[in-house]
């Protein structure tokens, strides 16, 4: 194959295809070049060109960014002796669904039945805790997702961590974590620390 043409065929997966398509496909570069889209596969083979895989990333924008990776890391890869390491994460918007009536029960040669529609019975909001060494999971469901009700959520880790030990609590950056009665809940209890992650 003429080296012109294996050219072509590298480079256009690398610039921007034309009309509204996101990307190029092996039949429009052989379309574009005039080979077959055989030859087109068997050039990018050969050159480890994969034009239909994508990565995501994203760089974060944390001026400290990689202190807060290796604390947070260190945490995980060697947890300090006599202390507890938690995870802690809430998912909000929690939806309680039901069947707008009851399903039918299973019998000999026929399934199970349920209606397709659903009643919405409000939303929940789980908090949950956990413990990266011997993965145990403490969690609370509650009705809003406000800073009091982070702070119930501490009081019952609070009360489940056996006295004496050390509480490292790796948290995201949501708003509710650094809520000024929060900081003073943490400076009221100073077996806990605060770790969080980086910033996007």
């Amino acid at each position: 194959m003429p080296l012109g043409t294996v050219a072509r065929v590298l480079a256009l997966p690398c610039s921007n295809p034309p009309g509204s398509v996101t990307h190029w496909t092996g039949r429009a570069v052989a379309k574009a070049v005039g080979i077959s889209l055989r030859a087109v596969q068997r050039i990018w083979d050969a050159h480890h060109l994969q034009p239909h895989r994508l990565r995501t990333f994203k760089k974060s924008k944390d001026p400290a960014f990689t202190e807060k990776v290796e604390d947070v890391v260190g945490l995980y890869m060697e947890p300090p002796c006599h202390a507890v390491v938690l995870s802690i994460d809430e998912k909000s918007q929690i939806q309680a669904l039901d069947r707008t009536q009851p399903g039918l029960p299973l019998k000999p040669g026929k399934c199970a039945t349920m209606t397709h529609d659903y009643k919405r019975n409000g939303t929940t909001t789980l908090f949950a805790a956990l413990n990266i060494l011997d993965g145990t999971v403490l969690g609370r469901c509650m009705q809003k997702h406000r800073h009091q009700e982070f702070i119930k959520f501490l009081n019952a880790v609070e009360r489940a961590v056996p006295a004496g030990k050390i509480i490292h609590a790796i948290l995201d950056n949501y708003g509710t974590h650094k809520h000024p009665k929060v900081r003073q809940w943490l400076a009221d209890h100073p077996r806990w620390v605060f770790h969080f992650t980086p910033t996007l």
